[in-house]
């Protein structure tokens, strides 16, 4: 009769447990794979509304985002860039949109909530009208001149709009956008009268700064930075309350004493129609999280002086809420004051 040695069998049942074990890993880890590379419902391109023309700092953000939220997918996703109205006529388009999950809407704080605070004809409601996916960054803005004034420090810009009284202008890329509150902001605290110039978004704007057309403007950091580091623009100050990393050269506004506590941004973030299905949102959000953990993503974020903060839909929520009531705080001020246009 044959013997079995247990020295022999139990490494064997161990070997083949841990075999087992091993292979179920894999399986699974198959199988999430598979199912984080499925393709969108049906394979059609998603278009991912910019509400500004290309060369701004929203297009740039839906540029370094599109790619890698398209490998994601399995679909193709095409930047549609339908400017005009502080971001506005995009993001009604998204409004308006069939929820279906084809048409995304890479938002920022203009058309989402502070237009609206401008613009009682907006029929839109940001915090309700969309479907909050994620947040994808946040970046200061700046406050520039060209060389011509002869203005290098902020204290000069000031000093330079209390002599010439309601004769300087600062440019913005639309009314209700955070550029143009952050030039009403300066305007309140600082006492100074700079006269605000809607452009429809950052090229003509600051074409027209370093031809001479305009004398001041607010530009978000991403879109001014060449100019700066090029020499052709001379930066008097970011908004936010602290030095940019990107910049760390360019002082805050807040450390002028006639500024203190100034305190303003640029954010970003991914948003679909209102009724966009839950399973969705949260697939999007995962991928969007995911992105944003890429090294060659955040580079570039990074590069450009945006943050990359990533987040739940339910956080992007409060955040939205609590940047509107901020905001409007300011846009009251500058309406009672007269100061605002």
């Amino acid at each position: 009769m044959p013997t079995h040695s247990p020295v022999l069998q139990f490494p064997l049942a161990r070997a083949l447990r841990g075999a087992a074990t091993a292979l179920l890993a894999l399986l699974a880890f198959s199988a999430l794979s598979t199912a984080q590379a499925q393709a969108w419902p049906t394979a059609k391109p998603i278009s991912l509304v910019v509400g500004y023309p290309a060369g701004g700092s929203v297009d740039l953000v839906a540029r370094i985002i599109a790619e890698p939220l398209s490998k994601r997918l399995g679909t193709p996703v095409v930047i549609e860039n339908v400017g005009g109205a502080g971001g506005t006529i995009g993001a009604q388009k998204v409004v308006s949109a069939n929820p279906d999950g084809y048409t995304l809407l890479l938002g920022s704080g203009s058309e989402v909530s502070i237009a609206r605070l401008y613009n009682a004809a907006i029929k839109y409601n940001g915090e309700t009208d969309l479907a909050p996916v994620g947040l994808i960054g946040i970046t200061p803005m700046v406050f520039v001149t060209n060389t011509q004034t002869g203005v290098k420090t902020m204290e000069e810009a000031i000093a330079k709009s209390k002599r010439e009284r309601n004769q300087l202008s600062f440019a913005s890329s639309g009314i209700g956008t955070p550029l143009h509150v952050s030039g009403e902001l300066i305007n309140l605290l600082a006492g100074t009268s700079f006269r605000h110039v809607p452009y429809r978004g950052a090229g003509q704007q600051l074409q027209d700064l370093l031809g001479g057309n305009i004398e001041f403007s607010v530009s978000v950091l991403s879109s001014a930075l060449p100019h700066i580091e090029s020499g052709k623009m001379v930066p008097l100050g970011v908004t936010t309350p602290t030095r940019s990393r990107a910049a760390p050269q360019i002082p805050a506004l807040a450390e002028n004493p006639k500024l203190k506590g100034y305190d303003m941004n640029v954010w970003f973030g991914l948003f679909g129609p209102a009724k966009l299905p839950a399973p969705m949102v949260t697939r999007l959000n995962r991928e969007l999280n995911e992105i944003l953990r890429e090294e060659a993503v955040w580079q570039k974020l990074q590069k450009a002086g945006i943050s990359n903060e990533g987040g739940t839909p339910q956080a992007l929520t409060a955040f939205v809420r609590a940047e509107t009531q901020r905001v409007r705080a300011v846009v009251n001020k500058a309406v009672a004051t007269g100061t605002s246009s």
